[in-house]
């Protein structure tokens, strides 16, 4: 006997062996059992997920010689000839060759004489979507109320370009594509069956390449079998499928992650020497970060659908979420831009290097001025440099008002160019406020126009409200405030740095000590643990330091970071509000600050 195809010796004869449509099975299974039977069925879906199929099945359900069942014998001469695709009274009609309407109207004529040996006359339309307009108009009187010994099955892989008419006559059913997790696990079955020797890998490959098709899932799997003459392993299939490696994925977020260039050039060679498409490897990469994202955000969200959940939890653990979803925006924007580079290479390079190059830094940082990296300075921030914690000036665009002149504030007028902040420290805010309709304009006179001014507002303020940091204790014992300050003046970074900020170390310097860690910050505790614990015990040989899952009893050096924001930012607005010109605006024009435009500038 000639070899049969995998995608046809195991295509599903009943709804027990159809793979991935439980919910089309059971509603057909409910359906048949208590005989409500429609008249007309669409099943729609991508290719190769068993529209053809469920329809075959369906039809054998209507006519086994046992009677109208879910469950058709398939022993039958009615089962066993629509399984050879004889059965005289199933008509499968191809609609992207037969679109005429003259095609439908022999369909229609035929459709009233009774069945020639079945119990239903069953029509099965495939590709429905190709026919003709004229054609679809022909088959609507039919379609709604036809014959009782006649039953459509219609069957689309483009259900939009299906007219609403024809849509509202029947009933319809949306097959899903099948998930890598799923056609893996049939493949195994499969191969087991064939006696087939077999790497998992290999079918995770063949899972994906499938894009949800069992029915080319199981193509590539002859074409594997063929390729590894008898015998599927994970690099041969990769190679026929010319499908990325995704350990190469995870090499190239890890090297990026640890900010390890050399490494990642390594990586970057092996896929050049291997000819890997670098388009789709930066498509691959946005997925992978997505994943990360995902884990990190909720881990037990995770699947194993692409065979990696270990890889990807191990990421996610290793990585900021700050990192993480900058990354994934850059390599987002490397998509756009890849096309555009001199070649693909290039174009996942420089997306690479960019992911190296920027780092994402939070605004309630106490180190961010640090680690920002350094670029030129705008024409308004050129400043003499003041001291180190002096506060820097205050900056209003507004229009003066020459009647207010109140002796605490100094207005001076000087040209755009050479603007200069005076040297006097007070803290920096920066307003934005809407100047009202200006006066009449004055006559217009010979005299040349005077240079363009720029408005300076410079008033004292109390300097911003530092947290009072309570003195060192003599016994060496841990306080929120000294925990703080060790943070601050360790060489802390990355992701070790951000689980410092968000623990509480309590107890003695000397003796038993506790890190108190919420559980909302588990995920943090992986590698960076393992670093903050080595810089301890580094400082503090004699502390026997224990971890505990809970919530901080003190403020963490965040919370005081954040307390101490909060409070400098209030200080600033009040002495902002509290000068005479910023007054005598608001009530000029009947103003009111916007809190959002109050800026409080950065220690210089």
């Amino acid at each position: 006997m000639s070899y049969q195809v995998l995608a046809r010796k195991y295509r599903p004869k009943n709804f027990s062996e159809l793979v991935g449509q439980e919910h089309v099975a059971r509603a057909l299974g409910n359906a048949l059992a208590s005989n409500r039977l429609h008249h007309a069925y669409l099943f729609t879906g991508t290719r190769g997920v068993g529209k053809t199929t469920i329809a075959r099945i369906l039809a054998k359900c209507l006519n086994c010689e046992t009677g109208i069942t879910a469950t058709p014998c398939g022993v039958c001469s009615a089962c066993t000839e629509i399984n050879e695709g004889r059965f005289i009274d199933l008509l499968e009609i191809d609609a992207a060759s037969n679109t005429g309407v003259d095609d439908v109207r022999e369909v229609i004529d035929n459709a009233q004489y009774v069945p020639t040996r079945g119990r239903y006359k069953v029509y099965l339309i495939d590709e429905v979507h190709m026919l003709s307009k004229s054609a679809f108009n022909a088959l609507l009187k039919t379609l709604e109320e036809p014959p009782a010994h006649v039953k459509f099955l219609l069957a689309t892989t483009d259900p939009q370009k299906v007219p609403v008419t024809v849509l509202s006559r029947c009933l319809q059913f949306s097959l899903k594509p099948m998930s890598p997790e799923r056609v893996m696990q049939h493949l195994v079955n499969v191969l087991n069956a064939e006696h087939i020797e077999h790497d998992e890998g290999a079918l995770w490959e063949l899972g994906r390449a499938a894009n949800g098709s069992m029915r080319d899932a199981l193509s590539l799997t002859d074409q594997a079998i063929a390729y590894g003459n008898g015998v599927l392993r994970e690099s041969e299939v990769r190679d026929m499928l010319g499908a990325l490696d995704r350990d190469v994925v995870f090499r190239v977020l890890e090297a990026v992650g640890e900010g390890d260039a050399a490494a990642l050039m390594a990586v970057i060679e092996a896929m050049a020497a291997q000819s890997v498409d670098f388009s789709a490897a930066l498509t691959a990469l946005v997925s992978a970060l997505h994943r990360v994202a995902l884990a990190q955000i909720l881990p037990d969200g995770v699947d194993n659908s692409d065979g990696d959940r270990e890889r990807v939890l191990d990421l996610a653990a290793s990585l900021t979420p700050e990192d993480v979803q900058l990354y994934y925006q850059i390599a987002l924007h490397g998509r756009r831009d890849i096309p555009l580079a001199p070649s693909l290479r290039q174009g996942f390079e420089m997306c690479l290097f960019r992911m190296l190059a920027f780092r994402p830094v939070p605004s309630n940082d106490p180190e961010a001025g640090k680690r920002r990296p350094r670029s030129a300075p705008a024409a308004s921030d050129r400043a003499p440099s003041r001291p180190t914690g002096a506060p820097a000036p205050v900056r209003a665009v507004a229009p003066a008002v020459e009647r207010a002149q109140p002796a605490a504030v100094a207005v001076t007028r000087v040209p755009e160019s050479r603007a200069a902040v005076p040297d006097r420290p007070v803290p920096a805010v920066a307003a934005t406020a809407v100047a009202a309709a200006s006066p009449q304009p004055a006559p217009m006179t010979t005299e040349p126009e005077p240079a363009k001014t720029a408005t300076i507002l410079s008033f004292p303020a109390a300097a911003p409200a530092e947290p009072e940091m309570a003195p060192e204790p003599e016994t060496g014992a841990w306080s929120p405030e000294r925990w703080s300050r060790w943070v601050l003046a360790s060489d802390l970074t990355g992701m070790a740095l951000n689980l410092a900020r968000h623990v509480l170390v309590t107890g003695e310097q000397a003796g038993e000590a506790v890190m108190e860690l919420s559980p909302r910050h588990e995920i943090m505790a992986n590698r960076a643990l393992d670093t903050l614990l080595a810089r301890l015990q580094q400082d503090f040989p004699d502390m026997r330091l224990r971890r505990e899952s809970r919530e901080p009893s003190g403020m963490t050096p965040l919370e005081i970071e954040q307390e101490r924001q909060r409070v400098e930012r209030a200080d600033a607005k009040a002495a902002f509000l509290a000068d005479g010109v910023v007054q005598a605006l608001m009530q000029a024009f009947d103003a009111e600050l916007l809190d959002e435009t109050l800026i409080v500038g950065e220690k210089r």
